[in-house]
């Protein structure tokens, strides 16, 4: 038997950095999702405690502020295509420089010079897994997740989730469907 699981990321993180670092008894204040502030010195020994206490949930401290930069651009890009409340209406490139308090263009080129690929493919890339996660979770029609992630058409999302995934968004379907069905039996 297959379970679909719908989880929310920030409940699990902020749970498991609240088990990790009450366990070893630092005080901290998370500002965002991935940022925390350490309310109290730091020593070595204390670092390394908490970094040893994160790594077996594949939470990783970012040291290099480049990196840190580029893992806030993921979160802003993954906070606003997976909001639930909200339909995305505004461009990404707004979206981003305000949200982070930068230059587009400054975004775009660490961006593109860290991961060797462009903030426009890592928001495609992540549009795509909402829209699988939409189709196989909810029954929202492909024309409601086109308008939900603010594409021009159906037929862009169509084409996008095709040269992604190498399937059809109806080929998708079919095959969740399949799988609900043999699930069933």
């Amino acid at each position: 038997m297959t379970l679909f699981l719908k989880f929310d990321t920030h409940l699990l993180c902020n749970k498991i950095l609240n088990e990790c670092l009450d366990e070893i008894n630092i005080k901290y204040n998370v500002l965002a999702f991935g940022e925390i502030e350490i309310l109290e010195p730091l020593t070595k020994s204390r670092h390394e405690a908490i970094k040893n206490a994160l790594e077996p949930y594949g939470i990783i401290i970012i040291e290099d502020h480049k990196k840190i930069m580029i893992q806030k651009i993921k979160d802003a890009i993954i906070d606003l295509i997976n909001d639930d409340d909200e339909t995305i209406m505004v461009k990404s490139s707004v979206y981003l420089a305000e949200r982070l308090n930068q230059n587009y263009g400054y975004l775009s080129n660490l961006f593109s010079e860290m991961t060797f690929s462009s903030i426009e493919n890592y928001i495609i890339l992540q549009k795509i897994e909402r829209t699988k996660q939409l189709m196989a979770t909810t029954t929202m029609t492909l024309t409601d997740i086109a308008f939900k992630l603010n594409y021009s058409s159906v037929a862009h999302l169509s084409s996008q989730f095709k040269n992604t995934t190498g399937i059809t968004p109806s080929a998708f379907q079919r095959i969740i469907s399949k799988r609900r069905d043999l699930q069933q039996d």
